[in-house]
């Protein structure tokens, strides 16, 4: 990924201007070049994201291994504190290793800036990651967020102070609490300016606020209704019953009372619907979107037709915003501080347990259906809405976890064996199943189908014995109950076990007893699985043309049902086979056939298998340039996926043999150059078939 040209890194865009900073920002830049380890500390509200993210954007040229960022509000157990930082990377890592080890490994020899943002209710895992990850990369600086300190000796706290308020009521002129307020009252109130007649409210209003960016935006977006003058009449009189009232005031800060009004008066303004919504949607991590806030949220008191309405009042009163996607739908989010307020409402309502449950239940039937869906027509859209519910994945799967009925765990996380294993998450996959197949051993068709997706995780893990090891219990499990497709799945994973670990002769019956059994309709994994395992076995037993015949009908039934992910790969594969029948331009088609769906499907692991053979079918056609640009554009995925080849030796072989014949054509010299070309490509504008020179 790629901004600001070849710039490296993820930033996310900045939506709203960062007011008032720029004595930060330069303190910023002559921390982050002393220390390794910055951390922006302050209250809730005080603007320590916009800040780190203005400083990354000033920091970004000088890192040539980018600047990424690491969002950590949806992520609820330290232990996935090492996945969020690979999935920024982007690191597919498709080996058994620790996560935090493969994470410094890649960043051993890379100058990189990681912001790690939202780190305060993960301090302990933040810190160890932080420690681990710049003892291993020297290259390495790390710029957090934090509402306190992570406590390592290298570490700078820097303290985000609220933004300078007018000292009196005419001196608004050059106040960023002022400039502030105008700006976002503005995006409220068209036209909105301050002038002589209002500048006294302005600043006395700026001045209640203590300057906190929050507090002020919360009120800016209720001058649509509410004149400044009358705002700050209101807000002054809460601060008076707060300070009487309540006996903590005189020992909190005056930001932490700032905050307080502002967040308990903009919840006074709601209508009571919008105050249970936005204490119901505090059960979202990350972002939802209005179809998830309307099955989770409503009842007899929120009717789901009329959650789009009081949800856009929420978004008008800036207690909710809107989330860009990358296909353009539409999202939501509440920022953290926010959310809190409204989970200590949902507790206080006695409905905190109810709305868990309804979220679970929410995400199992969306696991359910994508499930059902995944091998069909609409496998960009689901991995889409997949990676934008992760967060919500997440956290239905901890609660599941901790509840007694653990086969919602093991259904949840069985379900999701497509998001796991097609979408690049295996090892949280492994770190899930793992977990949920503990908690529930009792035999069950939800533990059969986590059994089965636990192998398809650890095969791509590079452990097919011990995927095949699931073998037994899958297969007993499934004759216990009468499951068909799960004794197919069963026998699936034995053959697919078998065929990876070299075993042709193993490999052939099993899958052939799977194809025996079950015809492609309804469209089911075991038995595509199957045909590519066969398929494989075929062409190291040198019989080719039979692995063709069958390719041929296993690329047709996926075609009937839309289906590409699994297409993809009978691509690859007939490219291996037309490569042993001595075919290298019909290879070449299939191969980039492969590579331009894995593409679509954002699938590095099929994209690297598909440049690995693209390379292969290069070389056996004489374009020793065009090979060795095609290795160095496979190896940069597979720098990012840890395991060359997934550990199949016949890939490896050909992958090293086409290596040394353009090594052998070009000279030492010109095969690094042009490897070197295609390692440092932009895997989004790659075109991996450019015709050569040669």
């Amino acid at each position: 990924m790629t901004q600001s040209g070849q710039q490296l890194g993820n930033l996310p865009t900045r939506t709203t201007t960062l007011v008032g900073r720029h004595s930060e920002l330069a303190q910023l830049a002559r921390l982050c070049r002393r220390s390794r380890l910055v951390t922006l500390t302050g209250v809730g509200g005080v603007g320590k994201t916009r800040l780190a993210l203005g400083t990354a954007l000033h920091q970004q040229p000088g890192f040539t291994g980018g600047v990424w960022w690491v969002e950590l509000s949806g992520v609820r157990e330290g232990a996935l504190v090492a996945h969020a930082i690979a999935e920024a990377l982007p690191l597919a890592d498709q080996t058994t290793r620790p996560m935090i080890d493969v994470v410094a490994e890649y960043l051993a020899d890379r100058d990189v800036l990681l912001v790690l943002d939202t780190c305060e209710h993960l301090t302990d895992a933040c810190a160890m990651a932080a420690e681990v990850l710049l003892r291993a990369a020297p290259g390495l600086r790390i710029l957090a967020t934090s509402r306190r300190r992570l406590g390592l000796m290298v570490e700078e706290a820097f303290t985000v102070d609220p933004l300078p308020v007018p000292r009196r009521d005419d001196d608004t002129a050059d106040s960023a609490a002022v400039t502030l307020l105008a700006q976002r009252a503005a995006d409220a109130v068209p036209g909105f300016t301050v002038s002589a007649a209002n500048a006294a409210h302005v600043a006395h209003l700026c001045r209640l606020l203590d300057g906190l960016p929050l507090a002020i935006e919360l009120a800016a977006a209720r001058l649509a209704e509410t004149p400044v003058a009358e705002l700050a009449g209101r807000l002054a009189d809460r601060f008076e019953v707060l300070h009487t009232a309540d006996g903590t005031a005189e020992a909190d800060p005056p930001w932490h009372r700032a905050l307080r009004t502002a967040i308990g008066w903009s919840h006074e303004l709601c209508t009571p619907a919008e105050r249970l919504l936005w204490a119901r949607l505090s059960v979202f991590a990350g972002s939802f979107d209005t179809e998830a806030a309307v099955a989770v949220c409503s009842d007899e008191h929120l009717p789901q037709e009329h959650i789009p309405r009081i949800l856009g009042a929420l978004m008008d009163n800036s207690l909710a915003t809107w989330q860009p996607t990358s296909d353009g739908t539409e999202r939501f989010r509440m920022l953290d501080t926010l959310r809190e307020y409204g989970a200590y409402w949902l507790s206080e309502l006695g409905e905190e347990e109810q709305l868990r449950r309804r979220h679970l239940a929410y995400y199992r039937a969306f696991a359910r259906r994508a499930d059902a869906a995944w091998l069909g027509p609409g496998q960009v859209a689901l991995q889409n809405r997949a990676t934008d519910e992760h967060d919500n994945l997440r956290t239905a799967l901890e609660f599941a976890l901790v509840r007694p009925e653990g086969h919602n765990a093991l259904e949840l996380s069985g379900n999701l064996w497509f998001f796991w294993h097609a979408c690049g998450f295996d090892k949280e996959g492994q770190h899930y199943l793992r977990r949920a197949l503990a908690a529930d051993s009792e035999p069950s068709p939800e533990r059969l189908k986590a059994l089965w997706a636990e192998a398809l995780v650890l095969v791509t893990l590079g452990d097919p014995r011990e995927a095949g090891a699931r073998a037994p219990e899958m297969a007993a499990t499934a004759a216990r109950f009468g499951d068909v497709e799960g004794a197919e799945r069963a026998r699936s994973i034995e053959a697919l076990s078998a065929v990876m670990c070299g075993d042709a002769v193993r490999a052939v019956p099993l899958a052939q007893g799977v194809l025996d059994r079950h015809r492609c309709d309804p469209l089911v994994h075991p038995p595509l699985a199957a045909a590519l395992v066969r398929a494989q076995a075929h062409i190291m037993e040198g019989r080719v043309d039979e692995a063709v015949v069958l390719l041929d009908h296993m690329r047709a039934d996926c075609d009937r049902h839309g289906e590409q992910w699994l297409r993809a790969y009978g691509d690859f594969m007939c490219a291996r086979a037309e490569l042993a029948r001595g075919r290298p331009a019909t290879a070449l088609a299939h191969a980039r056939a492969s590579w331009v769906v894995k593409r679509r499907l954002r699938d590095r692991l099929g994209m690297a298998m598909a440049l690995d053979v693209l390379a292969a079918a290069a070389a056996a056609d004489g374009r020793a340039r065009d090979t060795a640009h095609l290795l160095g554009l496979a190896q940069q995925l597979w720098d990012t996926l840890g395991h060359p080849q997934i550990g199949v030796t016949e890939w490896t072989a050909a992958r090293d043999s086409c290596e040394q014949q353009a090594r052998r054509a070009l000279g030492d010299d010109a095969y690094a150059t042009a490897f070197r070309d295609g390692h440092r490509a932009d895997q989004d504008e790659a075109d991996p078939l450019t015709p050569s020179s040669v």
